[in-house]
């Protein structure tokens, strides 16, 4: 019977599709350099389909490194295309695109992401249910962490003695920030049981159940070589951007609030929605919010401090009074909404909305 199955398959045939469609992608950015729009569509392509490669090699990762291992690993490279995006449009000057971004992030996710999933899930499966302890934790670590963020850009705003040294005052709230998600990860080292990327995929499960399997060196050789794709063409990303926001008269604001807050998270928005609609509310709820949770823990700290060493101006956590208010509203109101520990599609169909008319405020600037 052994001999009849075969030696096990590497590469399964949407592994063949997503290199090809990555392969092409990434040319495409880097030959197609004429014109305004074009090149700006095929690079934004590249990096969505560069981070669900990051994605795929996280999957074959899982159960050789234990599930706190893989969701450590998970959160550092779910946001390795924006944190590239976010470092060349800062050397480019490109100061609003990255505030607009991070803040963007938060919001799709939030707002975005999370109702379209309660909005499929709940059309195929009927009220979605999950875990409201569950929700509630995480949303009260989002809502410490999005506050303390927000310290500088609240002290700029009432003109306290503070707010003439938002740079050192947005370096001290980093540091802050790292050392929390620092002492984050023996904890979630140990807890075994919190679901990761690859264990809520049940197509990958399955595919690795059937003998589709990366091999160590190949997983890891993966990572290393998506990761130097991505950061050159998230260069090329952002060099498209500046055209292209001029042809079509779109400002730096929105440009990073949707299009690059969404083309940097595409493997979590793909996957929360396609694990709502398999009615996996818990798993979706934890892929959606740990997004933007590792964001504003780790990908704006780390921008703070990164900012000095690539030259362009330093880099604060000062955000405009519309980025500030709109993502307090949107946190407050997810956690109004789950905290019952269930939703239904209308629901999702108000938070997308929300996000919508967000989006639209934004347009002009």
């Amino acid at each position: 019977m052994t001999a009849l199955t075969g030696p096990p398959r590497v590469f399964s045939r949407s592994d063949f599709v997503l290199f090809g469609v990555a392969g092409a992608a990434t040319i495409g950015a880097a030959v197609i350099r004429s014109g305004s729009v074009l090149p700006f569509v095929v690079s934004a392509t590249a990096v969505a389909v560069l981070a669900a490669l990051v994605g795929r090699a996280v999957d074959h990762l899982a159960d050789r490194l234990g599930a706190g291992a893989v969701g450590v690993l998970q959160s550092a490279l779910g946001n390795l295309p924006e944190l590239f995006i976010s470092i060349f449009a800062l050397r480019a000057g490109l100061t609003t695109v990255v505030t607009s971004a991070i803040i963007g992030s938060i919001l799709a996710n939030l707002l975005l992401v999370l109702g379209l999933s309660f909005t499929a899930g709940s059309a195929r499966n009927g009220v979605l249910r999950f875990s409201p302890q569950r929700a509630r934790l995480i949303m009260g670590l989002m809502i410490l962490s999005v506050a303390s963020m927000l310290i500088p850009s609240l002290a700029s705003y009432v003109h306290s003695p503070a707010s003439g040294h938002e740079v050192g005052l947005s370096r001290v709230t980093a540091v802050v920030l790292l050392v929390v998600f620092a002492l984050s990860i023996p904890a979630s080292l140990r807890r075994d049981l919190e679901p990761t990327l690859a264990e809520e995929s049940a197509e990958v499960k399955q595919e690795l159940d059937a003998g589709n399997r990366w091999p160590l060196w190949l997983a890891v050789a993966m990572l290393a070589a998506t990761g130097v794709a991505a950061a050159w063409v998230s260069d090329l990303f952002v060099e498209a951007l500046t055209p292209a926001m001029t042809s079509l008269h779109i400002s730096q604001a929105f440009s990073g609030l949707v299009i690059v807050a969404i083309a940097g998270n595409a493997v979590e928005n793909a996957v929360g929605v396609k694990l709502a609609w398999n009615n996996q509310a818990d798993h979706a709820l934890s892929v959606i919010l740990n997004s933007p949770l590792q964001i504003a823990l780790v990908l704006a700290p780390a921008l703070v401090l990164i900012s000095p060493l690539i030259g362009g101006p330093a880099f604060t956590l000062v955000f405009a009074p519309m980025l500030v208010t709109t993502v307090g509203i949107a946190t407050l109101s997810v956690l109004y909404l789950i905290s019952d520990g269930e939703s239904d599609w209308l629901e999702g169909s108000a938070m997308v909305g929300l996000y919508v008319l967000v989006a639209t405020a934004f347009w002009w600037g």
